[in-house]
């Protein structure tokens, strides 16, 4: 029989913020696969290593960041191949997948390549916006109001849409967009409504009135916003 694959949500970096059952996983698979960026670090084997028994595979595979996304699709290609062959051996392996599997995790593209041919079990995990809302002490949205997720990559006008549509919002993907997107808050007069944020629940954590944010940012940074707490 095949093994099975498991895509596990690790949450956005603690390694307590893990559920019981991705414990139970990954204290017990034989293999685990986990995206490497170009800097060579793997976050999510990090969060992962405090429940790894010693001795299991390990499949790292790259992590394409850049906009030609043609590199990080042979990446996923050649990473599906070598999870197929554990799971046609009839071993299972674990697939680490920051926040949760399927909100923007590179978990997406391996799913879309193996789980028409292997049973697949998906753990949730806590993803940044929620964990966001803990770190500030402040809810994402109160009673009818809507709450948008938006990729920081997108057009400034496609952003604008967004924001004028939601009563509260998160823009995620920071990294090198974050000059363009304080700019962008400013002009449509939410900037004072905003706070930035990186690396939530880990001890490089940083919250702070997006006013007072840095020139540069990291990828996993944010911006948590509400329409009401705009001056």
């Amino acid at each position: 029989m095949s093994g099975t694959l498991y895509g596990i949500g690790l949450g956005p970096g603690d390694p307590e913020l893990l559920t019981l059952k991705a414990v139970r996983i990954l204290s017990n698979v034989p293999a685990i696969a986990y995206p490497v960026p170009d800097s060579g670090h793997s976050m999510a084997r990090a969060i992962a290593a405090p429940y790894l028994r010693p001795g299991l595979a390990e499949i790292g595979f790259g992590l394409c960041m850049r906009i030609d996304s043609a590199p990080g699709q042979a990446a996923y290609d050649d990473a599906a191949d070598a999870i197929a062959a554990r799971l046609q051996g009839g071993e299972d392996v674990a697939l680490l997948c920051e926040g949760d599997p399927f909100f923007y995790g590179s978990f997406l593209y391996l799913f879309e390549r193996l789980a028409g041919r292997f049973r697949v079990d998906i753990v949730p995990g806590i993803s940044s916006p929620m964990a966001a809302a803990a770190a500030m002490r402040t809810p994402l949205a109160r009673r009818n109001e809507t709450f948008a997720v938006i990729p920081a990559p997108l057009p400034d006008a496609q952003i604008a849409a967004r924001l004028d549509v939601a009563d509260a919002f998160c823009i995620i993907k920071l990294g090198r967009h974050l000059a363009r997107i304080r700019a962008l808050l400013d002009r449509t007069g939410l900037a004072d409504g905003c706070c930035y944020l990186a690396h939530v629940s880990t001890l490089q954590e940083t919250i702070m009135p997006l006013r007072d944010a840095p020139e540069t940012a990291p990828y996993f940074s944010m911006i948590v916003g509400h329409r009401g707490d705009a001056a």
